[in-house]
């Protein structure tokens, strides 16, 4: 669920933390064509756009988990963000590696919490949702107990939004895929045209080309 701060996307435009290209599309990892790049690691060259999205963050966190007794940001595109949360929040902060270390003491967790410690789960955007689901399962099994999980950014695709669904893992985005294209359309960086290739991808973003 979008949680949006209605300044933000026009500064991950700004800052080019979002590009938008529909007629040059972008190769994802796993070989989908995007439209869309997003690189919100580009915000912490940023102090003042990154002050408003710790704000944004602090105030889903205060209005949806308010309860909340540890940060953990997601390795590595999360822990900063989740650092500066913490911080504000006077809060714990621990992070969560994709896998755990094959050397030393083998953590998947770096930190300490207590059991069943409530836990905020901080990632910068969300496409399949596939990371930040691990993470979270990874909490769940050193005996944390996930409020639920708030990002920067979602695309907005069907199988993100599924997949949280299923697992019944509550999540809140400060802003999304069509609030960004629609800023990138008043901002002059798209036409009409444009728009309806970007929107065309939303709805069927494997078939799209």
């Amino acid at each position: 669920m979008k949680t949006e701060h209605h300044t933000i996307p026009e500064e991950l435009l700004r800052i080019k933390a979002v590009t938008v290209s529909p007629k040059e599309p972008f190769t994802w990892t796993s070989g989908l064509k995007s439209p869309i790049y997003c690189d919100n690691r580009l915000t912490m060259s940023y102090p003042e756009v990154r002050e408003k999205i710790i704000t944004a963050f602090v105030n889903i966190i205060q209005t949806y988990y308010p309860e909340v007794e540890v940060i953990a940001g997601t390795s590595t595109a999360g822990i900063p963000h989740a650092a500066w949360i913490a911080d504000r929040l006077k809060l714990p902060m621990v992070y969560i590696r994709s896998e755990a270390k094959k050397h030393g003491t083998g953590k998947q967790i770096e930190g300490t919490f207590q059991p069943h410690a409530k836990i905020v789960v901080i990632e910068d955007l969300i496409s399949t949702g596939q990371s930040v689901i691990d993470a979270v399962n990874a909490a769940k099994s050193e005996g944390a107990d996930v409020l639920g999980v708030a990002a920067i950014f979602t695309y907005e695709l069907d199988l993100g939004t599924s997949a949280f669904h299923d697992l019944n893992i509550d999540y809140h985005t400060i802003t999304d895929y069509t609030s960004l294209i629609d800023a990138a359309l008043r901002n002059g960086l798209v036409d009409q045209e444009d728009m309806s290739r970007l929107e065309s991808w939303k709805k069927s973003p494997e078939s799209w080309l």
